[in-house]
């Protein structure tokens, strides 16, 4: 009996192992799914970090064309201090505030930095012309550690451009120029550029907004509707590449607000940037419509009321397009080419996108009435401003 009991005992035991070795077989079984499970959970980790990266690759792709640019030019002593050169060398006054040397140099070197992009396998890259602006000696630092002379070829003070060509041998690496036009508030703005001094220089932000004009910003003498990004823009970025996701250049980074509201870049867009580039390379200046007025805000009705939209016209050029066409000061421009407009600088803005040679139909109010007035803007050389 005893017997018995101990073989049902060792079936027993016998059927338990049997049972748990099936159970680590199908344990086993439900381990070999695990891989593809582990796939299944790498794969939006690495589409993440794809997201992430996607700046890494649009450097990539324009960075090498990314450059810093190192100005030089002398100025006379009295420009530095402020005080007349012949008071500078006199022994008497040297001597009296201990200025040391027997004489005052004439001259001193002020040095100046900004970024550029080049846009042609000739050579040619893009900045600022307020960088290059009176320079007497260009240098050109690139990202493969390169440095050459460049030479302006043309700007423009009015949009803030310049074409500068390398003096030197290629090859020389090219960024991919986008289109401005597709733009739209909320997509990504990568800034590249040489902030003081700090090459290759990557800031990220967004395009928070599109074609605001100078006069927004306080700035008189410039033709310019901006592209506004909170990717930060510091000195030494002007010049640079303002890029798209995919790398393509997008605007040329010009200005930043300082002080209230800084944080705030602005950019030339690309569009634009790319004609202004052509006219300097073809002929070494540009050229910009006018139709020959002088403009300013409509008043306001009443004290602090809004600002109705126009444009008053203040002066008019005897001879220019404007006086032929029969508009009159005190006009208010409330279309052009049945566009309505908002202020002086949607006047400006849109006669500066018709070009030279084109006609176009200006709506004025005169009194009571509405006229529709055609004229044909010409180049701004050709005029004196009212």
């Amino acid at each position: 009996m005893p017997m018995s009991l101990n073989r049902r005992s060792l079936r027993r035991n016998l059927l338990r192992s049997c049972l748990a070795a099936g159970l680590l077989a199908a344990g086993g079984a439900s381990v070999q799914l695990l891989p593809p499970l582990r796939t299944a959970i790498a794969r939006p980790a690495t589409a993440a970090l794809s997201r992430q990266s996607f700046v890494a690759a649009a450097v990539q792709r324009s960075g090498p064309a990314v450059v810093t640019l190192e100005t030089s030019r002398s100025m006379p002593t009295s420009s530095v201090s402020g005080l007349p050169p012949a008071l500078l060398q006199d022994p008497m006054f040297r001597q009296f505030f201990g200025l040391k040397g027997g004489r005052a140099p004439s001259s001193q070197v002020q040095r100046g930095q900004g970024s550029g992009v080049l846009f042609d396998s000739q050579g040619l890259l893009l900045t600022n012309a307020h960088v290059v602006d009176n320079a007497d000696q260009l240098m050109v630092g690139l990202a493969d550690g390169r440095r050459v002379p460049g030479r302006v070829v043309g700007k423009d003070t009015l949009t803030d451009l310049a074409v500068v060509r390398l003096e030197g041998k290629g090859p020389w690496p090219t960024a991919s120029l986008g289109n401005s036009d597709r733009l739209q508030v909320g997509d990504w703005a990568i800034a590249v550029g040489n902030p003081f001094g700090l090459e290759n220089t990557v800031t990220l932000g967004i395009v928070s907004n599109l074609n605001r004009n100078v006069s927004q910003l306080g700035i008189s003498g410039k033709r310019l509707d901006l592209i506004q990004t909170d990717a930060a823009i510091n000195p030494g970025n002007s010049g640079g590449p303002l890029l798209n996701a995919d790398g393509e250049v997008i605007g040329i980074n010009t200005l930043v607000r300082t002080g209230p509201g800084a944080g705030l870049g602005f950019a030339i867009p690309i569009n634009r940037a790319r004609a202004i580039a052509k006219q300097l390379v073809e002929t070494g200046r540009a050229r910009h419509p006018m139709i020959g007025i002088g403009l300013s805000p409509v008043p306001a009705s009443t004290p602090g009321a809004a600002i109705p939209p126009g444009a008053v016209i203040r002066s008019v050029q005897p001879g220019g397009p404007a006086a032929r066409a029969g508009l009159r000061e005190e006009d208010v421009i409330v279309a052009i080419d049945g566009t309505a407009m908002a202020d002086p600088a949607a006047v400006v803005s849109a006669i500066e996108r018709r070009g030279i040679g084109d006609a176009l139909i200006v709506t004025v109010r005169r009194g009571g009435s509405t006229l529709d007035v055609s004229l044909t803007p010409v180049d701004m050389s050709s005029l004196s401003r009212p």
